[in-house]
């Protein structure tokens, strides 16, 4: 299984799930439901090497089918995926089946050509437009001037660090306001470090612009929808909050669709124990 993060996340949000989903039976489970767990880096992000220009994650997505594939010589795979590994996970399903046999996300970044059909679709894209009002500034930025915020940031750890923790507090399921309720400050600061130790924080933002590039949020402009079983996974204080699945249906082959009861954005670090089941159970379908 590949799983993917996001921005401004890293692989320091999966350090909770990589030895469970690998070893089961190491926390009372079965090793029938082990992976081999592959966790890289974004091109451009941390420890990963910058790419020569801008990509979007349907490039991403082809680069991380020849590592599955080319590199490492998996004749299958799972993807799974939050934020951008949302996208890159749905385009791995759309442009690499069968080799990516299946998808598990826990966002829903892609959009339909024919847009929302009937009451509640509708509902749900006004109330999805009001949301995103006062926290898209900082995807407008990225998407088009990526450089010119990426040299004040360069020379501000303050500056990268607010950034970046701005997004974690207004994306998870935090108590009231309190960002420690969910994280710990070790654990923000790791994350923020990956950022700053690397020298990535500009190339990470490349993503945006190159999402734009390829064309942004259709998968498809004839509709077409990934064929491959899909895995949603629904935690109730994501930031792209999701539609309804007659929506989804149009977009993906919904072949498991679960509300969880906690937990945002950064599921794998807000709630492990219920992604890592998640994802074990839908596998359980595949194997």
């Amino acid at each position: 299984m590949i799983i993917s993060h996001g921005w401004p996340g890293s692989i320091v949000e999966f350090l909770d799930i990589i030895e469970p989903l690998a070893h089961p039976e190491r926390f009372g489970g079965s090793e029938n439901d082990a992976f081999d767990v592959i966790a890289p880096s974004l091109p451009g992000f941390g420890f990963s090497s910058r790419p020569p220009r801008r990509i979007g994650p349907r490039k991403v997505a082809s680069l991380f089918n020849t590592l599955m594939r080319g590199v490492l010589g998996y004749d299958g795979y799972l993807a799974q995926g939050g934020d951008w590994g949302g996208a890159i996970s749905t385009w791995l399903g759309f442009d690499h089946a069968p080799t990516c046999r299946a998808i598990h996300i826990n966002i829903m970044m892609m959009r339909h050509p024919d847009g929302p059909q009937g009451p509640e679709e509708e509902a749900w894209a006004a109330e999805f437009k009001r949301e995103q009002l006062m926290e898209s500034g900082y995807r407008i930025q990225q998407a088009t001037k990526p450089q010119t915020l990426s040299y004040a940031m360069m020379d501000s750890p303050v500056g990268v660090a607010a950034w970046i923790i701005e997004k974690f507090n207004s994306r998870s399921d935090t108590d009231g306001d309190n960002i420690e309720s969910v994280y710990t400050k070790d654990l923000l600061l790791t994350n923020i470090m990956v950022y700053l130790v690397t020298k990535t924080f500009n190339t990470a933002s490349w993503i945006y612009y190159g999402r734009r590039e390829e064309g942004g949020r259709l998968l498809s402009p004839e509709g077409h929808r990934v064929e491959v079983p899909t895995a949603a996974a629904l935690f109730p204080a994501e930031l792209l909050s999701w539609p309804p699945r007659s929506y989804a249906e149009r977009i993906y082959n919904i072949a498991r669709w679960t509300k969880m009861p906690h937990g945002g954005h950064f599921a794998a670090l807000e709630q492990p124990a219920l992604l890592i089941e998640d994802i074990r159970a839908f596998a359980r379908t595949l194997r």
